[in-house]
């Protein structure tokens, strides 16, 4: 490398002198040019040792490199045209001194040919590199921008890729003719199989971050069908900084097709009302609990309580956050949200400022048979939460909600929807932002339907569906907390936050796929919807005005409070719950008619 950048001042200097000069100068001339070549190859060996460019400082013909580089040749040139002129003027008669051209334009050829040579030998080597390669699996790399870009890099990079790349395709008109590296985009997404099958690519890989649900199915169905492989690139919260790292990519699934959404989050608004305060969460052991915890932490708040009755689940969530799961804390609370005394003397000890109650029972036929329990949890519960934040002064509370509180036909949706009436109720007593956040089901959690199949896949089957027409709203954890934490800073007291949960998705639908990812043969049985339990989950009822938040995807209802004498009696009665729900909560819009639906037996990829 020295070498060549000590050749390449002189290959400048003759081979301007011939083109200027027809290498024609004079004695003193020819001594001047020599020695300010000389010299500026001197000092660029030193400095260039010194600043680590001749040691390994950057890749070879990279971006850096060559940066440096030019940065490093034109402050020699800088250094030395100036004592050049100096000298010239002191040293030469007039008509004779430097030549103004070599003095500012070899500098510029000595640097084209110095990042020439190091473009040769990058070519050489990655073309090397690329022979000597194992086979790797031909895709096509469906996304030209940022990170397809990124993605072509890594390929390129890589010791023993598994992919190798055949070109780029791409929607948008302007990229028709673009070229990534040494890829070209050969069409749009509606030609991929055609493409595919022209090339020879044996799978896809999807380089768009954000991509939509429905176009994610769309183009999984596309593939399955044409025997292609399609691979994606993770959502931006799960890559290291940002950036795509080859093995994130990863099969295309269930989790992408459900909860793959952008969700935009002003860090600046959650932060101001959580960071350097006392936060306690309850249900911290749950699933959406300790996501929540996770991420309230993440934000500094002054101390952060963990609440829960479940000790195994407050000793995941110790080691997820701590990475230590001794339970000894002080900060790590053991208590029942139905213990009302117990729950005064958490508050009195730690006096939170922002409270998340996330703590709840949720299970939909186990509160049909149940109903006391999910009262004294959910209603009950939920009360003592509030009247304890109430007490010791909370500035915000943020309740945990469900979407079967809109128009609630079950237990569950209509102790949610009386735990978020008492919440806006405490909210126009204190005058504070007190608010619940509705959103539906999410992947990954407790109990979740993902978990039931995928348990069922296991054993062989048959996956159990309540009904083929049977849709749910469906959200990842991380994201319904984020959007959580959002809703938190912008909820005004007494309002409900709703989730925009994208599109509703068929059960049945998520079974299949499970099945597919499986590679095994499973039969699907629809048993029938349960009590209580309706075709399609509403987001919001008849009776709730919708206003538009700041957030694109936080729509704001209000609710009428509910005052707590009307919840709060000495023995829990199953007859006096029984009418306290039929008096406190509005009537029932009309279900959509059900077919009859017995068992029905479904084949599994085969069978669809």
């Amino acid at each position: 490398m020295v070498g060549w950048d000590v050749a390449s001042w002189g290959l400048s200097l003759l081979a301007f002198s011939t083109v200027r000069y027809d290498f024609d100068l004079s004695g003193e001339r020819w001594g001047l040019a020599l020695g300010y070549v000389g010299c500026a190859a001197f000092l660029q060996v030193m400095v260039g040792f010194r600043t680590h460019l001749y040691l390994g400082r950057s890749r070879v013909g990279s971006y850096d490199e060559v940066t440096t580089l030019g940065l490093l040749v034109a402050g020699v040139a800088a250094v030395l045209g100036l004592f050049v002129l100096a000298l010239g003027e002191l040293a030469l008669p007039e008509g004779r001194r430097f030549s103004l051209g070599i003095m500012w334009l070899v500098p510029a050829m000595a640097f084209l040919v110095m990042a020439s040579g190091r473009w040769v030998f990058r070519s050489m080597r990655d073309r090397r590199r690329r022979a000597d390669q194992p086979p790797a699996t031909p895709v096509l790399i469906y996304g030209a921008g940022d990170v397809g870009h990124q993605v072509a890099l890594l390929v390129d990079r890589a010791e023993d890729p598994p992919y190798s790349i055949v070109g780029f395709i791409d929607d948008h008109p302007r990229n028709r003719f673009l070229r990534v590296g040494r890829y070209r985009v050969l069409g749009s997404g509606l030609d991929l199989v055609d493409l595919a099958r022209a090339h020879g690519a044996e799978g896809v890989v999807l380089a768009i971050s954000k991509a939509e649900p429905a176009m994610l199915a769309d183009l999984n169905d596309r593939c399955r069908a044409a025997g292609l492989e399609l691979v994606v690139v993770p959502p931006v919260r799960e890559m290291i900084g940002g950036q795509v790292q080859l093995d994130q990519l990863r099969q295309f699934n269930v989790v992408d097709l459900l909860g793959r959404r952008p969700v935009e989050t002003v860090i600046a608004a959650i932060s101001g009302y959580v960071k350097g305060k006392v936060v306690l969460v309850t249900g911290a052991g749950g699933s959406i609990g300790s996501e929540l915890a996770e991420q309230v932490h993440a934000l500094e708040p002054a101390r952060l309580i963990l609440l829960d009755r479940d000790e195994s689940g407050l000793h995941s969530t110790q080691l997820n956050i701590y990475n230590s799961g001794l339970l000894d804390r002080d900060d790590i609370v053991l208590c029942d949200i139905r213990d009302a005394a117990a729950l005064r003397d958490v508050f009195a000890k730690h006096r939170p400022e922002v409270v998340f109650h996330a703590a709840a029972l949720k299970h939909l036929p186990m509160l049909e048979a149940f109903p006391a329990e999910g009262w004294k949890t959910n209603v009950v519960g939920t009360l003592n939460v509030l009247q304890c934040a109430t007490n010791v002064g909370v500035e915000r509370f943020v309740n945990i909600s469900t979407d079967k509180a809109a128009d609630p036909s079950c237990v569950l949706g209509q102790t949610k929807l009386l735990a978020e009436r008492l919440t806006s109720w405490f909210a126009a007593e204190t005058q504070r932002p007190y608010v619940s956040v509705r959103f539906g089901n999410v992947l990954g959690s407790r109990g979740s339907v993902l978990f039931a199949f995928q348990k069922q896949i296991e054993r062989g089957g048959p996956v159990t569906v309540t009904h083929p027409q049977v849709t749910r709203f469906f959200m990842t954890i991380p994201e319904a907390c984020e959007l959580v934490l959002q809703a938190g800073a912008i909820g005004r007291a007494g309002e409900t936050l709703v989730l925009d949960m994208g599109e509703p998705v068929k059960i049945v639908d998520v079974a299949n796929r499970l099945i597919e990812e499986s590679g095994r043969s499973v039969d699907i049985e629809f048993t029938g919807l349960r009590s209580g339990e309706k075709m399609h989950e509403i987001l919001f009822s008849d009776s709730e005005p919708r206003t538009a938040s700041v957030h694109p995807l936080i729509t704001q209802v209000p609710v009428q409070g509910l005052d707590p004498m009307h919840v709060l009696f000495d023995h829990v009665d199953i007859d006096r719950i029984r009418d306290v729900l039929r008096t406190q909560l509005p009537p029932r819009r009309a279900p959509a008619t059900i077919p009859n639906s017995g068992k029905v037996t479904s084949g599994g990829p085969s069978g669809r």
